[in-house]
């Protein structure tokens, strides 16, 4: 199964796209050739750029909050365990501890760092961190994997706290409800979505055979699924086949 997700607000579109660049981060810091070490240092600049929003660590540190609160006024029901409660509450504090204290916005140690200062303001431009633009960097690439990884590491070590943050919220986002079966009429759904719940998050699995796109639309009234197969004239052409998948509304 395939799944696709789509963000109902700015703030877990952002939730999406930085979990999204941590882990890929995740895969190239471990890896052994230049090019990969490359990518990796561009995608912590792609999580300084995302992360850029004034407000953003607010968000972050408010959801944290908000979550330990709801998760707090469960204790004493019998259907929850406490010691399973205990363990939620204390990654929820620890998380928030941990983000409150690192000064400023994500990254915010790296810019005071001018030689990783002067590749990011190359790195935008096609073909700017060629050897004869950067010779230092160019030099950097030649070092040990080893070298290279520790670097990465201690660089990257800056933005763990948003990371281990934004893995938590999500996951609590996503394990909150739960999936049912639907049906696309030749190639479309639509639901209303129910009054009095402020949904956040939609999560869709699609069999891969079936050889579908979902094209996805939303906002707090409705949500629209159209879907698509890519024809040999590399266009999207809507399907007219009933198709069934999982559709999981998270609030």
């Amino acid at each position: 199964m395939i799944l696709y997700e789509y963000p109902f607000n700015e703030r877990i579109r952002t939730y999406l796209r930085l979990e999204h660049l941590f882990r890929r981060l995740g895969e190239l810091v471990p890896a052994d050739s230049a090019l990969s070490h490359h990518y990796a240092l561009i995608t912590i600049f792609e999580v300084m750029d995302v992360a850029a929003r004034a407000d953003l660590k607010a968000d972050v540190l408010r959801d944290l909050d908000k979550h330990k609160n709801v998760f707090n006024s469960y204790r004493g029901n019998p259907a929850i365990s406490e010691a399973v409660l205990d363990q939620v509450v204390a990654q929820l504090e620890r998380n928030f501890a941990t983000l409150n204290t690192v000064p400023g916005k994500a990254g915010q140690a790296l810019t005071e760092n001018e030689w990783l200062m002067s590749i990011r303001s190359r790195a935008g431009i096609p073909g700017g961190t060629c050897e004869f633009d950067l010779p230092a960097y160019y030099s950097w690439q030649h070092h040990k994997p080893s070298a290279r990884r520790a670097d990465l590491e201690r660089w990257s070590a800056t933005l763990a706290p948003l990371a281990e943050s934004i893995y938590l919220l999500l996951k609590l986002l996503r394990d909150a409800d739960v999936p049912y079966k639907v049906m696309a009429s030749a190639g479309q759904f639509q639901q209303t979505l129910p009054q009095g719940r402020s949904f956040q998050l939609l999560r869709l699995r699609i069999d891969p055979a079936f050889g579908l796109v979902p094209e996805i639309s939303g906002n707090r009234l409705m949500v629209s699924v159209r879907l698509m197969r890519q024809e040999a004239d590399d266009r999207l052409h809507q399907s007219s086949e009933d198709t069934p998948f999982e559709l999981t509304l998270c609030a």
